[in-house]
């Protein structure tokens, strides 16, 4: 094992591999780990993987993925929005959107309203089943979240929203 490797269940291993691959490392290799955060990095995708596998289970089982995921949720903690504000909160595009968002509403997660005043504009709420949704995708990566700020200790919470609030680009703010 590489020295410093922290290794997690299921063989993932941070800052090394889990053989030696030592014979393959240059120089250049050796210089850029002083200045790249390997650990962090690997950590987050495996946080990753792990935070977002719960719910791709739950949304298999329906034929979604990761895109529903989101809509459904922006628009259940922001109901009313329109379709303008959730392709400026994903960054994707028209056509992007547009696939998912048919097959929530043809699925009855979530309706599309005319907007009021400007008959163009269309805003979306989740139903009561896209509400429900929202919260069985949400239960299990709340969990996953109080169990790591618990193990983590007091004050957890605030560094770790002012760390991801720190690696959001200002300018999507």
């Amino acid at each position: 094992m590489s020295r410093g490797a922290i290794c997690l269940k299921g063989n993932d291993c941070v800052a090394g591999q889990s053989r030696d691959n030592s014979q393959y490392t240059t120089d250049v290799t050796r210089k850029s780990e002083d200045t790249i955060d390997f650990e962090i990095i690997e950590l987050l995708f495996f946080a990753y993987r792990d935070f977002t596998g719960d719910p791709d289970a739950i949304l298999e089982k329906s034929g979604f993925g990761r895109a529903h995921h989101r809509v459904v949720h922006f628009v259940n903690r922001e109901p009313g929005m329109t379709v303008a504000d959730l392709l400026d909160t994903l960054k994707i595009t028209k056509q992007s959107l547009a696939r998912v968002l048919k097959q929530l509403i043809d699925s009855g997660y979530i309706r599309q309203v005319t907007g009021p005043e400007d008959r163009r504009q269309r805003m979306l709420y989740t139903t009561k089943e896209g509400q429900a949704l929202a919260r069985a995708l949400a239960e299990p990566q709340s969990r996953r979240i109080a169990d790591a700020l618990a193990k983590t200790g007091p004050g957890a919470r605030e560094i770790v929203k002012r760390f991801l609030v720190n690696m959001k680009n200002s300018a999507a703010d």
